[in-house]
């Protein structure tokens, strides 16, 4: 019991630093723990985004704090990615997600393309945010659909189209949270929660490592931060298609 709480403890702590600093990673890095040791698809995205409501509000929290947060984008957000959220886990149970999980990677590796080709261009002026309604909603869906991609799928897209990595991760962090307590609801309601050392272990990980990940991107500058994401993003998408991509030809 100990050991396994130990356990989880540092893969969510992991998780988050990576998660908080890059706006990406902690529900596909901690699905994929769980999927590993056997747990379905159904009851690890459930265990994940409820150890997420805790660790997205502490992540959330200290970008706020740090003034990584555009108010007005992550209500933008939030909301449609909530609506989003809520049908992905209604659906779960029966979606043939991993039939949609290699087109999503695909599309994450054209974007982390894009990203790295920005980031060694010349420095431009930052782009003001426009809309992102469809891209909440989309998140949102996928990433109870899939037990994770709200980050690399939004993150990814803002800092794409030319938004200033610090904001477009803080606000992303921030809006998580309220999307991750909608689908944590909606798994509730539907299948319930059983897995509670695990859900646990993940919460103390990831809360004590989300003021360490904030402080991160609040450091680190905009190239140096576009490159790690880029490389985050192609090599988790290169990762999940091949895992994938193999699942169906198998």
């Amino acid at each position: 019991m100990m050991e396994d709480l130990l356990l989880f403890a540092a893969v969510g702590f992991a998780a988050q630093i990576v998660d908080g600093a890059i706006g990406m990673a902690y529900g596909l890095t901690a699905t994929s723990v769980l999927l590993s040791v056997g747990v379905g698809p159904a009851m690890a995205s459930a265990s994940v985004h409820a150890a997420e409501v805790f660790t997205t509000g502490a992540s959330g929290f200290a970008h706020w704090r740090l003034g990584n947060v555009r108010m007005r984008m992550m209500l933008r957000l939030a909301v449609p990615g909530m609506i989003g959220g809520a049908v992905g886990a209604w659906l779960l149970s029966d979606l043939p997600g991993r039939y949609v999980r290699p087109a999503v990677s695909v599309y994450l590796m054209v974007l982390g393309g894009l990203i790295l080709w920005r980031a060694m261009q010349v420095r431009r002026e930052h782009q003001p945010p426009r809309s992102v309604t469809l891209l909440g909603l989309s998140g949102g869906f996928l990433d109870a659909v899939g037990g994770g991609g709200w980050g690399p799928l939004v993150a990814s897209t803002l800092i794409g189209r030319g938004d200033q990595p610090r904001y477009a991760i803080g606000s992303t962090n921030a809006a998580e949270f309220f999307v991750t307590a909608c689908i944590s609801g909606a798994f509730f309601a539907t299948i319930g929660l059983e897995l509670w050392p695990v859900i646990l272990g993940l919460v103390l990980g990831g809360v004590l490592a989300a003021p360490f990940a904030a402080l991160i991107t609040r450091r680190l500058p905009d190239r140096p931060l576009m490159i790690i994401v880029a490389m985050v993003i192609l090599l988790l998408a290169l990762r999940d298609f091949v895992i994938d991509l193999r699942w169906l030809l198998g």
